[in-house]
């Protein structure tokens, strides 16, 4: 991925501008880097004003010094374009680039005063080319830099734009996509309270009655970002074309398609800050970070970089607590596990004002290596080094669970159903996930329009919208003896949130064998059970509690796998399994907690004998994961994410713990926040 350095990446956001007043800031950086085991930082995120103070006059003599030290220091250096944050003498020369919010429902937008961050106009052209303009000077000043590694284009990209040239923008989308207004209005269901639409000028606000326009408008403002950092790309690509690029994501953040990005990147990463605050339920916060990692691998089948992490508290969450002892080498480590070659940190200096002068840094106020802080990042530099083999490798996954942004703002801006059910990652990612994350089995994540070759069992929870021809994959891959999973509303609607006729599960109707007819959703405090069947076709048995939704479907040629415990629908199926061709199509009809879902998933990776990272039972708390190289050398993690000691079992095999050089076999005992990393050669039978 990053040829001219072949080791994992550990470092972060380094803002040595900000610096440039105090001397000796950069020589004591440069001296404390080495003991951290810091090999790499990300320059320029935020450094339009440091480069360019007044419009034409650059100052580069700060980013050569940076740019030649790192150099020397053998050091890969990730340079971003300033894009993130335009400067001052150019938002007021240029008020056109400022972005415009609406000011309130169906009111005229407001145009922002410059302040913030990501605060510029995506269409304006002034602003595309100055940005066109910034990156070819960086490109062929740095292009060629031993130094550098990676581009990075601007930061966490978000927001949205409503100033007139965006409507006009989104007009032309419009037009480019229906061809006509009938098509428009049809997609849409204009005649809804007489919104019919006879002139493309109508178009002039996100009307959020209209579901269709504003199912629209999140598909158009994707398609936006994605083509502003394409033209960065294409700037940088012009001058330097052999120097990869990315730009970080945030995980599942609702507001943005990441496939639409992704396919102008040449490395995908992400922001990774997840809240392991020494809680009980931490085993689903671990699961959820996972399942975030495990998606932003899964963007281009290989390996990815974590752009950022704390190595100490945030300065933004609700309860900025300390992470103790440990937890930052497990959660550093975690992403590695899930295919990550890098530990990066936002932010490399504690910054002294701003808004976040109270953020993790790896060097602290204090300036010196002193504090712990300091010293478990430099652990995890210790520990990166001695992983050095992991880099490269891949992640052997049998199982794809399906996420779609389309289908998220699809339920998202729906007048209903419930707030529970419209949490498509809480409610139906995580819980669908975690039965694999317990047993070590890894999983991708896909979006609808990937193929399911390869792929042993496919899980589409809460497919509320249904985009053309996934349905009929679903039945090919079922008809060739592939394992479908679907859950609670789904196939509800088409492309256009319009919603199916002829009963539901709509499009998967035939497939599942089944017909949903009502759902009943459930007050916080209410329960119902789910009895499993005798002689099911998994083979399971016992009750599990059900709460929140609760859909009441009709057996059309599937066979009921458990059957309701209470109310007025006792006895009907709360999940189902259809025999389809070679294959086996199984609906969750109700939501559950973790022994419900434990349950149908268990019996699935059991009867199917899914490869699993593993042959163990993991105690709770811990998981396994599997890396594998193109040797077939196999890289096991084990990872102890409960605050208290757990034995795990890794079986007669002796093999080699290469963060501690041991040879294990046999029970053990993990500490908490215990990580081992098991090297061997079993990965050429399973690659």
């Amino acid at each position: 991925m990053l040829d001219k350095f072949p080791f994992l990446l550990h470092g972060g956001d380094y803002n040595p501008d900000q610096w440039r007043h105090i001397p000796g800031t950069l020589d004591q950086d440069f001296r404390l880097f080495p003991l951290a085991g810091i090999n790499s930082v990300s320059v320029g995120i935020f450094s339009w004003s440091a480069i360019e103070p007044e419009e034409g006059r650059y100052d580069f003599g700060w980013l050569d010094e940076v740019m030649d030290r790192c150099a020397n220091a053998g050091m890969a250096v990730v340079l971003a374009t300033p894009s993130g944050a335009k400067p001052n003498w150019m938002a007021q020369k240029y008020p056109e680039i400022r972005r415009q919010n609406p000011h309130g429902w169906c009111t005229e937008p407001v145009q922002e005063l410059q302040c913030g961050r990501h605060n510029h106009c995506l269409t304006s052209p002034v602003y595309r080319a100055k940005v066109a303009e910034m990156d070819r000077r960086l490109a062929e000043r740095y292009g060629k830099h031993p130094a550098l590694a990676l581009w990075h284009i601007s930061n966490e990209f978000g927001g949205e734009c409503h100033c007139p040239l965006c409507m006009q923008a989104f007009r032309d989308w419009l037009k480019a996509k229906y061809k006509t207004l009938d098509a428009m209005n049809h997609a849409w269901w204009t005649g809804f309270w007489s919104h019919a639409f006879s002139d493309w000028s109508q178009i002039v606000t996100i009307d959020t009655t209209v579901e269709g326009l504003e199912l629209d408008w999140h598909r158009f403002v994707s398609d936006s970002i994605a083509s502003f950092l394409k033209n960065e790309a294409d700037a940088l690509k012009s001058v330097a074309p052999e120097v990869p690029v990315t730009t970080n994501f945030m995980g599942f953040y609702e507001p943005l398609d990441y496939n639409r990005l992704a396919k102008h990147v040449d490395v995908t990463c992400w922001d990774c800050y997840p809240a392991y605050h020494d809680r009980p339920d931490q085993e689903r916060s671990a699961a959820g970070i996972s399942l975030a990692h495990d998606l932003c691998r899964s963007f281009k089948k290989q390996p990815f970089l974590m752009m950022e992490s704390s190595p100490g508290p945030t300065n933004w969450m609700r309860t900025n607590r300390l992470l103790r002892p440990g937890l930052h080498r497990l959660k550093s480590l975690q992403a590695i596990a899930h295919g990550s070659d890098s530990v990066q940190y936002f932010q490399i200096r504690k910054g002294r004002g701003g808004a976040e002068k109270f953020h993790g840094a790896v060097i602290d106020h204090v300036g010196d290596e002193s504090p712990r802080m300091f010293r478990e990042v430099a652990q995890v530099g210790r520990d990166l080094k001695a992983l050095q083999g992991v880099r490269g490798s891949k992640t052997p996954a049998e199982v794809a669970l399906v996420h779609d942004w389309e289908n998220r703002w699809a339920l998202r801006n729906s007048q209903g159903p419930s707030e529970v059910a419209k949490d498509v990652v809480g409610t139906g990612l995580i819980p669908n996930y975690l039965p694999y994350w317990k047993r070590g089995v890894p999983v991708d994540v896909i979006s609808p329009s990937d193929a399911f070759a390869g792929y042993k069992v496919v899980i589409a929870p809460i497919c509320y919208l249904v985009q053309d021809g996934f349905a009929e994959k679903a039945e090919a891959f079922v008809r060739d003896g592939g394992t479908f999973v679907a859950t609670f509303l789904s196939g509800i609607v088409d492309k256009n949130m319009l919603v199916y006729q002829g009963g539901f599960p709509g499009p998967f109707r035939k497939l599942f064998g089944i017909w949903a007819e009502e759902i009943d959703y459930l007050y916080p405090d209410e329960r119902n059970e789910a009895a499993f069947a005798d002689g099911n076709a998994l083979g399971l048995s016992g009750k599990c509690e059900l709460k929140d939704i609760c859909e009441i479907v009709h057996l059309e040629g599937a066979e009921a796998l458990a059957s309701y415990g209470r109310d007025f629908y006792t006895g009907s199926p709360s999940a189902t399994l259809n025999r389809f061709g070679k294959g086996q199509a199984i609906y969750i009809a109700a939501h559950g907690g973790r022994d419900w879902y434990d349950a149908i998933h268990g019996a699935i990776i059991s009867r199917l004998g899914l490869r699993r990272a593993l042959e163990a039972d993991l105690p709770q708390g811990v998981t396994a994961t599997l890396r594998v190289a193109d040797d077939g050398t196999a890289y096991t993690f084990v990872e102890n994410f409960a605050n208290e000691p757990r034995e795990v079992d890794l079986g007669a095999e002796a093999r080699k713990d290469m963060l501690s050089g041991s040879t294990l076999s046999g029970k053990v005992q993990l500490p908490p926040y215990g990580v081992l990393t098991l090297e061997s050669k079993i990965g050429v039978k399973n690659a």
